[in-house]
C-alpha cells in the first residue's frame, strides 16, 4: 500500500522556476532492494523510501530536449542530450518522497561539468545513442569520464498503454523531486509535472555496468515490470535546505 502521505499528483511549484526540460522515450527498468542494502547511500537526513517492505533501484534511459534556465528558454545544442540515470527511492521527515541519484550518464561534457561542480549532481561524460525500430527501442551508452569504459546496453519492445497503473507504477514514478547534498548540507530539488503515460514494454536485452558501478548489487534481470513513456515536460525548482 503506497504511504498515506504520498502525492500522486505534483504539488504546484512554490518557488520560481529554474529550469524547464523534456524528458522524452524513457525506459523504466527497476529491480527490488533490501532497504538496509542501500541506506548507507542516502544525503544525511534521508532514508530508502519503502513499499511493502522493499525498495527499488532504477536503470533510466531517456533523451533530454530542450533543457534551459527559467521558463521557455531552452539552451541551444547544451539543453538537448541523451542521458541515462541509476537512481534509488528517497523520503525526509517532511514526507517528501523523491529519489536520489547514483549516476547520470550524458553526452554533453560542458553540462557535465556544470552539474557535477555546480549543483553537486553525479553526472558522467558518455557516449550514447539510441536507435528505435518499430515499437523497439536500443538504448547504448559507453561512459568516457569518470571511470571510462563502463557500458549499458538494453533493446526493449513497447507494448500498449498501461490502462490501470499499479501502485508500484505510481510509487515508481510519481516524484516531484530529488535528493541531494550542496555544499555540505542535504538540499531538496522539487519539480512539477502532469502524471506519467505509461506502456507495457518488454526486455529484449541487457547487458549493464552503471548499477553494480553506482556501489548497489543485484541479481539477473530486473524483478518489476518494465515500462516505457513518451515522456513529459518538467519544471525544477531552487533546491531547498532540509
Amino acid at each position: 500500500m503506497l504511504p498515506a502521505d504520498f502525492e500522486v499528483d505534483a504539488p504546484r511549484l512554490q518557488t520560481p522556476a529554474v529550469f524547464e526540460q523534456q524528458w522524452r522515450d524513457l525506459a523504466f527498468l527497476h529491480w527490488s532492494v533490501d532497504p538496509a542494502d542501500v541506506a548507507h547511500l542516502m544525503p544525511s537526513g534521508v532514508r530508502p523510501d519503502v513499499l511493502d517492505g522493499r525498495t527499488y533501484v532504477g536503470l533510466i534511459p531517456f533523451h533530454m530536449r530542450r533543457a534551459g534556465p527559467g521558463r521557455g528558454l531552452p539552451t541551444p545544442w547544451l539543453g538537448d542530450f541523451l542521458e541515462t540515470n541509476v537512481r534509488l527511492y528517497s523520503v525526509d521527515d517532511q514526507g517528501r518522497h523523491g529519489v536520489v541519484f547514483r549516476s547520470l550518464e550524458a553526452t554533453r561534457l560542458m553540462t557535465v561539468l556544470a552539474a557535477r561542480y555546480g549543483y553537486r549532481i553525479p553526472y558522467t561524460w558518455s557516449h550514447m545513442r539510441v536507435a528505435r525500430r518499430g515499437t523497439e527501442f536500443r538504448y547504448l551508452s559507453r561512459r568516457r569520464w569518470p571511470n571510462a569504459g563502463l557500458r549499458s546496453a538494453m533493446t526493449i519492445e513497447v507494448g500498449p498503454v498501461v490502462e490501470d497503473q499499479t501502485e508500484l507504477d505510481v510509487f515508481l514514478t510519481a516524484r516531484w523531486g530529488l535528493h541531494g547534498t550542496l555544499l555540505g548540507r542535504t538540499v531538496w530539488h522539487p519539480n512539477w509535472h502532469l502524471p506519467w503515460q505509461l506502456h507495457e514494454a518488454r526486455l529484449v536485452e541487457l547487458q549493464d555496468d552503471l548499477v553494480a558501478a553506482a556501489g548497489i548489487e543485484v541479481k539477473g534481470m530486473p524483478d518489476v515490470d518494465v515500462r516505457w513513456s513518451g515522456g513529459v515536460q518538467t519544471v525544477f525548482g531552487p533546491p531547498q535546505p532540509i
